[in-house]
């Protein structure tokens, strides 16, 4: 009896190895797909792995009551990381210009707020119903971090720094911006002092390797 026993886990543990396997192939096939129809927006041909993703999320804190906002979660890789991290649905927004992407991520996670918007106007797409900035005044700091895996090199320099100044303007003092990056540089260089930023190691595992950057607002 112990040795069926024995073999029931071994089958078992074998079934969730190839349904895990399985579907990291459907999510990079959704994102080739994606990116082979707008390749711009999509920026990248395969998703963030799973280290990149649990480097990026290592920067936030969890606290009680967080509202943590992700920027191109895509097939939700990061998002699991948040998961794992302790992050629940009730501290998270994200948001997601893909129509399918927006629909697979609310199958996989049910209940989790997804907003289907323009990650470039954060502002207005965050005051959707759903949204942390939904019946916020104007000059709410209520964000405890941005998590971004937009293709902000895929813009021009002067939308990069929109983007920037907005998602400051929108987080607590001293409350990251997380972007990764695969370039050399910093993808967005600050304008002023008050705004700090720091890079990671480089991610080898990643394909492309990437690193982390931080920017945080003075406090």
């Amino acid at each position: 009896m112990k040795r069926i026993g024995i073999k029931r886990e071994a089958i078992r543990d074998k079934l969730e190895k190839a349904d895990a396997v399985r579907m990291k192939v459907l999510d990079e096939v959704k994102f080739i797909r994606s990116w082979a129809q707008n390749p711009l927006r999509t920026g990248a041909v395969a998703p963030s792995g799973p280290e990149l993703a649990s480097k990026m999320v290592s920067f936030l804190i969890l606290r009680p009551h967080s509202k943590v906002v992700e920027l191109g979660p895509g097939t939700g890789v990061v998002t699991k990381a948040l998961f794992d991290a302790g992050f629940l649905n009730r501290d998270l927004n994200l948001i997601e210009y893909s129509t399918d992407f927006c629909e697979h991520l609310g199958g996989r996670y049910p209940g989790l707020p997804v907003l289907q918007g323009d990650a470039y106007a954060l502002r207005q797409t965050l005051s959707k119903p759903g949204g942390f900035l939904h019946g916020a005044a104007e000059d709410d700091l209520i964000l405890d971090g941005i998590v971004s895996s937009l293709p902000l090199l895929n813009r021009p320099e002067i939308c990069r720094r929109a983007f920037l100044e907005e998602a400051l303007q929108l987080l607590k003092p001293g409350a990251p911006l997380i972007q990764f990056s695969y370039g050399l540089a910093a993808p967005v260089k600050p304008l002023t002092r008050s705004v700090s930023v720091y890079s990671s190691e480089w991610i080898w595992k990643n394909l492309p390797p990437a690193r982390v950057w931080v920017y945080r607002k003075a406090n």
